[in-house]
């Protein structure tokens, strides 16, 4: 899968910006600016292509990230 990672536009705030790397356990993460969504993945194409599905097919606003990154999902409980 051929994915141009590059910086979101800050022009279109309507993108959903994902962010993508590997976790403390080297685990592949995918998870949403705000951590609305996010999920754990066995690859990297396997994250690449969930964020894509995600954000609408916009590989603009996926961010790779070379620093760890963690699945850090907010709860809805009250």
């Amino acid at each position: 899968m051929n994915v141009k990672l590059v910086e979101p536009p800050l022009c279109s705030s309507a993108t959903t910006t994902v962010f993508v790397g590997r976790n403390r356990r080297g685990n592949w993460v995918a998870r949403e600016q705000s951590g609305i969504f996010g999920g754990l993945f066995v690859s990297r194409a396997h994250a690449l292509k969930y964020a894509l599905f995600e954000n609408g097919h916009h590989p603009g606003a996926i961010v790779e990230v070379s620093r760890e990154i963690e699945l850090d999902i907010p709860s809805t409980h009250t």
